[in-house]
């Protein structure tokens, strides 16, 4: 949606599907600049006018599943996609990052936080 009027939802909690069925990599590992394993894609934050992704919600960390916590990768940060998904960011970056809250869909003061945080800026706020 234009002018930073996004909605954003989470894809599993809607009945929608993507506008492009090949965004959909919920299951896929995530890997940093140096391929060092991240975590998983847990879920995907969609503008739910557009059906477009614009977040990952990837879990990272913990052991045998204790401790896990998920963060949220814009898809800005994505350098490439193919059995895995790059992020162009070091591990120890992404795990850093402010840590998900799955019971808040993300507002917009904290979608600038994380923009800011892997140092870019959400252009489809502008479109």
């Amino acid at each position: 949606m234009a002018s930073g009027g996004a909605s954003l939802v989470r894809l599993d909690d809607t009945g929608l599907t993507l506008a492009e069925p090949a965004d959909d990599i919920r299951g896929h590992i995530v890997v940093d600049r140096t391929g060092q394993e991240i975590g998983t894609v847990d879920g995907l934050i969609i503008d739910e006018t557009e059906r477009r992704v614009r977040l990952l919600q990837v879990g990272s960390g913990g052991f045998l599943g204790i401790g896990k916590q998920k963060v949220l990768v814009p898809v800005e940060a994505i350098s490439s996609i193919d059995q895995v998904v790059h992020v162009d960011k070091q591990r120890e970056h992404v795990a850093a990052g402010p840590v998900y809250q799955p019971d808040l869909v993300p507002g917009l003061e904290h979608i600038d936080d994380l923009y800011s945080y892997y140092g870019l800026i959400p252009q489809w706020r502008h479109e």
